[in-house]
């Protein structure tokens, strides 16, 4: 039976570039292949494959292409099937063309097939680290020493893996590739060997020292920079300090993460801090001068005659400096009047005589509490 014309097999005229060659020959690989055609109708989709399959090589390959559009079939002797030609498996060109969309899910096909290549490599696994730092180490920064697990080589084996006096030996599943083809229908996709779980060695006596592994784990210490103004829950990156990588790969990074502690006056808001000042109910009825703390000293705030519990003053520029701001935060001092304890009997008729002055003097000398009366009137009414 003559051989039907390779642009007419594939659909395509003598004209098509590569890529229309490509896409043709693609769709006609997956309508015809075997997997997809059972029954009947498998052997005749089984010839339609390889008609194509013998079509896309010589189309593909520009020689072959010249001298086929030249001389026809009688130009292209199939003794001249090089490397292109059919694979172990008669999938010759199937990778070559659907190779840039599978990528490295192909194994070898044909004589340009992708090799197995290295051992698998494996970034490490990053370590977190917590911090506690108190409020006045976090407004000024602090240069901190920390113990964190390293990695060496472990002395005994020299990093082999193996008991001293044998040595590793190459992977019989993988070849020492350290991964292996698993065939799914036409597909061929890489994965790490299960066997040697992708180093391509195997450990017959491993060291006792190490369990195999080539290296030990020890305790080092870091240095650690705490950058002014970083607040809780922010994160610093140290890099190529966590877990080391597999097979030669990088290593992971440390991450420390900062823990505030509680301060004893202050509460931090973002850049502002608050503290709550207490004041003698005479301070705060008569006014006068108080001194409140902030995280470098004291400063001195006049405090108004009358006030009241819960009013509170700025100072500005008394906050911290966050890590990404231009300007420190304020110091809000929220007051708190505190109402004296454990009287003596003579304080005790001072302030009920206070009292009857003030009940004489009317709402002038509560203002709030006449409100509050008012409200509550209104509210049963």
């Amino acid at each position: 039976m003559a051989k039907r014309d390779f642009y007419e097999v594939l659909g395509v005229p003598k004209n098509a570039s590569d890529d229309e060659i490509k896409k043709a020959y693609r769709k006609l690989a997956m309508k015809y292949h075997p997997d997809r055609n059972q029954g009947d109708a498998a052997k005749g989709a089984e010839e339609k494959f390889k008609e194509a399959k013998e079509a896309y090589e010589m189309l593909s390959d520009a020689q072959k292409r010249a001298a086929y559009d030249q001389y026809g079939h009688a130009g292209v002797d199939p003794n001249m099937r090089g490397p292109g030609g059919a694979g172990a498996e008669g999938f010759g060109g199937f990778a070559e063309a659907f190779g840039d969309i599978f990528g490295d899910m192909f194994g070898q096909t044909g004589g340009r097939g992708r090799g197995a290549g290295g051992r698998q490599v494996y970034r490490g696994s990053d370590l977190s680290y917590a911090m506690e730092v108190t409020l006045e180490e976090a407004a000024k920064g602090k240069n901190a020493e920390i113990r964190i697990p390293s990695w060496e080589s472990c002395d005994t084996c020299h990093g082999s893996g193996a008991k001293p006096g044998t040595s590793a030996k190459t992977c019989g599943t993988c070849a020492g590739s350290g991964t292996v083809q698993m065939r799914q229908g036409f597909f061929s996709v890489q994965q790490t060997c299960p066997h040697c779980r992708g180093t391509g060695k195997i450990i017959p006596e491993p060291c006792t020292t190490c369990q195999g592994q080539g290296k030990v784990k020890k305790q080092k210490t870091l240095e650690v920079k705490i950058p002014a103004g970083i607040d809780d829950g922010m994160r610093i990156r140290s890099t190529g300090n966590g877990e080391p990588g597999t097979n030669g790969g990088p290593p992971g990074d440390l991450y420390i993460e900062i823990r505030l502690k509680k301060h004893d006056i202050f509460e931090r808001d973002g850049d502002d801090l608050h503290c709550q000042v207490p004041v003698s109910f005479i301070t705060a009825a008569l006014g006068g001068e108080i001194e409140v703390p902030t995280l470098a000293d004291k400063v001195a705030i006049d405090i108004p005659e009358g006030t009241q519990a819960g009013k509170q003053f700025r100072l500005r520029g008394k906050g911290i400096k966050g890590v990404r701001s231009s300007y420190p935060g304020d110091l809000y001092c929220h007051i708190v009047v505190e109402t004296p304890v454990k009287l003596t009997e003579h304080q005790r008729k001072l302030l009920r005589e206070l009292e009857e002055s003030f009940k004489k003097g009317g709402a002038r000398h509560s203002p709030s509490a006449e409100s509050w009366t008012d409200r509550l009137k209104n509210l049963f009414t």
